[in-house]
Order: C-alpha cells, then structure tokens, then sequence
C-alpha cells in the first residue's frame, strides 16, 4: 500500500509567478512545477528553474509533493532542469515522453549520478513517467520496471491521440483502452495510476464522469489543470465517509471471527473474504494519509 496521497497531481507552469502564489494555496496534493511544454519560448526555462528554486527554498510549497516537470532526454535542457532541481524540498520529478524502459533507465542513472556529485542518498528523488505516446501506452510495464524510483505513471491524452493519429471524441472511447492498460500495468506493478488531464476545464459535469470511469478502471489521481477542478477530483478520490465505517466495520468483524475460531464473518447477510478486508485496509489507509494531510495545512 503507498505512502503516498496522489489524488491530484497540478500542472503549474515554473516562470508564472501569478499561478506559482495560486498553486502554493492550493488544495493540490502534488504540485507538477512545469518546465517544458507550458514554458515557452525557450528563455523563460531558466526563469522557471529559478522560480521554483526560490519558491521551493522560502518553503512556500511545504504542504505539497513537488514534482516539476522536466524536459525530455533529446531536448537538450534536461541536465540543466536536473542538476539545477535536485534540492532539498523535491520530492521527485515527472519525466515525459517515456516511451520505453530504456528512457526511465537512463532518467535514473542521471538522478543517480547527480545524487552521487551531491553527497545526496541514491533514491532520494523519485520518478513520475508521463505515458504519451502509442509505444509509451504498450511499454507501460517496462517502463515501471525499468527503476525503483518510479512511484506512479501517469496518462497524457492529447500527445497519445496525436501520436495515434486518432480523434478525441466526445465520448472519450478513444481513450478507453490505454487508460485501463495503464491503470493495470501500474498495479501489476505496485505503483499508483495517474488518469490523464480533463481539457475542457469549465465543463464540471463531463470531469465528473471522467471521474466515475477512472475510478471504475482503478485509477487514484488525476493530472489537473485548474484549481477549480480539485473539489470534485478530492471527492471521487477519497473514501466516503460511508466507505471508511464499512472498512473499520468489515475488519472488526473479520478479526472477531477469528479470535472466535470462526472461517469467515458476515457482513449485512454477505460472506467478508480476505480481498474484502484486503480493501478495507487500504481504505483506511487513505483516509489515514488524507487525515494527515490536513493536519499540515
């Protein structure tokens, strides 16, 4: 079960001082301080380091996992973002265009290299690949395996369409298929599954069923655009309360069965085997990891 509280994981764009204030009050459990696509042109990428350095160092994001974004392998700002990010108050880093195992690997041994040259402990900085491509979609597994520090993957539609050469319909069933492949693959796996930005961000009612269906496929966060977004995201992402007494309820009387030589407990007219308690207990280890959670703020 992950230590980890990734219901939602913001987009920021580093050299933006008005969103960089908004982030920092954020309800937002990650905050993916962006270095690539959304900072253009390409001089506004140092700006971006410095920023988020200097946010970072005033402890103005303490209440949150940051993880910026950084550039991809072949752009040829990727050293820079790194050597310059590996500082105390990141936690990690997303890393895009990940479309093989090879490309983790390397984004690794870079980390690993880097920590060295700092006197930083080897893991320290934890890896978040960005699943965007056709390849990336169908080498989701190698691509978890491929390094310790990855702790989840998370789904970038649109670059997936693009690169599908399909049509984003409204109905998202063009996105079907890769969103339950890499929600499996990340299980498999033991990492967390990240589901893909909701684009129309003033369009509440299609998030909300975008919700319900990454839920259904087993999704625990999403990528998030707005901060508008993140009521409804924490909503679907966190057990109910109703959720949380059934679990404590669930486990109470499991465990009485067993002290009473019983093979199994009923609950409410129904048998409770071990993938139910199973479930219980990560339950109530979300709410545990959201109750802390609140308690920084």
């Amino acid at each position: 079960m992950s230590e980890y509280l990734l219901r939602s994981l913001m987009f920021v764009p580093g050299h933006n001082e008005k969103l960089l204030k908004s982030a920092a009050n954020s309800d937002a459990d990650v905050l993916l301080l962006d270095i690539e696509d959304s900072v253009q042109p390409a001089f506004n990428k140092q700006i971006a380091r410095e920023k988020i350095i200097e946010y970072v160092n005033r402890g103005k994001f303490k209440n949150h996992y940051i993880f910026p974004r950084v550039n991809d392998r072949e752009s040829g700002h990727l050293l820079r973002d790194v050597h310059e990010l590996t500082i105390d108050g990141v936690h990690g880093f997303m890393y895009p265009k990940s479309k093989t195992g090879q490309d983790v690997y390397f984004f690794d041994k870079l980390l690993e290299t880097i920590e060295f040259e700092k006197g930083i402990p080897k893991g320290t900085f934890k890896i978040i690949p960005l699943i965007e491509t056709a390849a990336a979609v169908l080498n989701a597994q190698e691509i978890i395996q491929a390094s310790q520090r990855v702790v989840a993957i998370a789904y970038g539609c649109e670059d997936f369409i693009t690169d599908l050469e399909g049509i984003h319909d409204v109905n998202h069933q063009s996105l079907f298929t890769p969103r339950a492949l890499i929600a499996m693959a990340a299980r498999a796996n033991n990492v967390i599954p990240i589901d893909t930005v909701h684009i129309n961000i003033h369009d509440l009612e299609d998030l909300e069923k975008n919700l319900i269906l990454a839920r259904n496929l087993g999704f625990e966060g999403m990528l998030v655009l707005h901060p508008k977004e993140l009521i409804l995201v924490h909503q679907y992402f966190s057990p109910s309360n109703k959720e949380v007494e059934d679990a404590e309820e669930m486990i109470r009387l499991s465990l009485e069965a067993s002290s009473d030589g019983k093979g199994v407990a009923l609950m409410n007219g129904k048998f409770i085997g071990p993938p139910m308690v199973l479930t219980a207990k990560k339950i109530l280890k979300k709410h545990e990891l959201i109750n802390l959670r609140q308690n920084e703020e």
